[in-house]
């Protein structure tokens, strides 16, 4: 006992040392430091991938007749480079949480070059998906670099949570939306709170210097007015249910349908050769490649009095989780914000809702719901559509993420039991 106590209190005079206390300050200062740096590697890298994919979208959609009935071979290209160049790369996102949970020692940097283009070659042969998924594996993979070069103790999971703040906000210049979703995605439920201030300084500087770049950010100002009363908040909740549902179903069909893909078409070339093929033929039909690429249109369409389609929200979930599960590249993200958007679009009308207001909660609630993360979409509405209406996107926000069946698009994310108070 006396042994313990002494120890303790030798702990205690360590600790409040001059010695220890300078050797505190300067880990800190050494890990905003190697922050910056990543942040701002980030933000230029995001900057030169965002903007070419911009650039790709606009060609694609100015020469969709000559472009998209190449997507099967663009595909063949995309498995090729994959199968020579990429060895593990293909697993995407799964090398980030592999990297975390300590079942692989690091992640090739030739990750970044072969993600990048062939998420290039996707987009410009018109397959639905998106970008956010490349600027996280951008940013983690960054930050990893810097952990191992710089040989920083426990450096590892901080710096690599850090890129993928980096990444997010780079790419969307949303930096405390990003900084949460980094602190959260990895494990459903539990924040990873020490990497905090070295996400925050990579996310700040990531948006900046990708903001300098010319990459831009967007935004919608919500002309809408409304009363909060009874009627309000019950379609409000009814919403965030059915948010909740639709991203829940998008994660578990799409790790189901790549799975079947993978089971019924062993061959990769021929399995995206063949799906390539079907869906260049649907694109083209589907008002000529409405739902191809990003698809920004939609979201400019029902934030800009445009026409949006009861079958917008439908078309783009299937033809993204068909174009993903067949081997292209591209994130998830962008896919669900258009999703959430053109259902919230939907609803609006049919329960006598503003529009705009539930198409920028579908925006944030599904986004939520689909990568099993609670705070990060709450600040997305916030950052994008004013933070005047956080008071509805928390609410919406958070009943989506309990009623989305625990399901997220990152297979290897550890799950929390959001249900255990019912337990017996």
């Amino acid at each position: 006992m006396n042994k313990v106590k002494s120890r303790l209190e030798l702990s205690k005079k360590l600790r409040s040392s001059p010695r220890y206390i300078l050797s505190i300050i300067w880990r800190v200062i050494l890990f905003a430091l190697c922050s910056l740096l990543i942040g701002a590697a980030t933000g230029v890298a995001d900057a030169i991938f965002g903007r070419v994919l911009l650039l790709v979208n606009d060609f694609r959609s100015e020469h969709t007749y000559y472009l998209l009935p190449f997507l099967a071979l663009a595909g063949l290209l995309i498995v090729f480079i994959y199968q020579k160049f990429g060895r593990d790369s293909s697993k995407g996102m799964n090398l980030l949480f592999e990297k975390v949970q300590h079942k692989r020692s690091t992640i090739g940097i030739r990750l970044i070059p072969l993600v990048v283009f062939s998420t290039w070659i996707t987009h410009l042969f018109g397959g639905s998906s998106g970008r956010e998924g490349v600027a996280v594996q951008i940013g983690g993979t960054i930050g990893n670099f810097v952990s191992e070069k710089t040989g920083i103790k426990k450096s590892g999971k901080i710096f690599l949570i850090s890129g993928m703040a980096a990444g997010f906000s780079g790419l969307f210049r949303t930096p405390i939306a990003a900084v949460f979703f980094a602190l959260e995605v990895l494990s459903a439920g539990k924040i990873e709170i020490s990497a905090l201030l070295p996400a925050l300084i990579a996310a700040l500087t990531a948006s900046y210097v990708s903001g300098l770049f010319g990459l831009k950010r967007f935004s919608a100002v919500l002309e809408t007015d409304f009363n909060i009363d009874f009627r309000f908040v019950l379609f409000l909740c009814i919403g965030a249910v059915l948010f909740g549902i639709v991203g829940g179903l998008f994660a578990y069909i799409y790790g189901k349908t790549k799975k079947w893909f993978a089971k019924w078409i062993k061959n990769p070339y021929i399995r995206v050769g063949v799906i390539g093929a079907i869906l260049s033929v649907v694109f083209m039909l589907l008002w000529n490649g409405r739902y191809s690429g990003l698809s920004t249109d939609l979201v400019s369409a029902a934030f800009g009095g445009g026409e949006v389609y009861p079958c917008d929200f439908a078309f783009k979930f299937i033809l993204t989780i068909a174009t993903l599960s067949a081997g292209y590249q591209g994130g998830e993200v962008t896919p669900l914000f258009i999703i959430g958007t053109t259902f919230g679009a939907m609803l609006g009308p049919i329960f006598g809702m503003p529009v705009m207001l539930f198409s920028a909660l579908g925006y944030a609630a599904v986004f939520g719901a689909a990568t099993n993360t609670l705070i990060a979409p709450m600040f997305i509405g916030g950052e994008l559509f004013g933070y005047q209406y956080l008071p509805c996107f928390f609410l919406v926000c958070s009943i989506a993420y309990v009623f989305n069946g625990n399901n997220s698009i990152y297979p290897l994310q550890i799950k929390a039991d959001k249900h255990n108070y019912i337990s017996i």
